[in-house]
């Protein structure tokens, strides 16, 4: 799964992680995803679960939507999906359903990755479509944004705990 990876591959998980820090910047877990056709950006979201109250607004399934407005097709056929983090299963449901022929992420979901941490989705046969996979584009750093996040909440709610007392 590991890959040589392009400078257009760089320069798009750049991006997902530029979307990943709006989403930061939001209290929202720091993901970020975008969807390219030929080396152009045709979409890039991050999530949105809390701000909406919705537990579908990931943002890989955010992105896939409007790739599939901007294209007038739910076919995304050509195109790459880059995300922070692995994918979750209802995810990886939406990029085959897709045709979404290739993902890159930058790191693994060992609670709930759905390509190769727990499950491994876009290898079973079962499907009619496959997905070309690589991982490990700028891992350290979308691995540390998210690890940032989660400790500083662990650290705000134990202060929390804390000013109670």
């Amino acid at each position: 799964m590991h890959a040589d990876f392009s400078d257009i591959d760089r320069r798009m998980m750049e991006l997902a992680l530029e979307e990943a820090n709006k989403a930061m910047a939001l209290e929202e877990v720091p993901i970020g995803a975008v969807v390219s056709l030929n080396g152009e950006v045709i979409s890039r979201a991050h999530n949105l679960r809390e701000t909406t109250q919705d537990p579908t607004a990931h943002a890989e399934l955010l992105a896939i939507r409007q790739a599939a407005e901007v294209l007038g097709s739910w076919r995304l056929i050509d195109t790459t999906l880059y995300v922070t983090l692995e994918p979750c299963v209802m995810c990886m449901g939406a990029i085959i359903l897709a045709r979404i022929p290739k993902l890159i992420y930058a790191s693994r979901d060992p609670r709930a990755g759905a390509v190769g941490s727990i499950y491994r989705l876009h290898e079973d046969e079962r499907f009619n479509h496959r997905v070309e996979v690589a991982e490990g584009l700028l891992a350290d750093e979308c691995s540390e944004l998210l690890s940032g996040f989660f400790r500083r909440l662990r650290q705000e709610k134990r202060d929390r705990k804390n000013s109670q007392y």
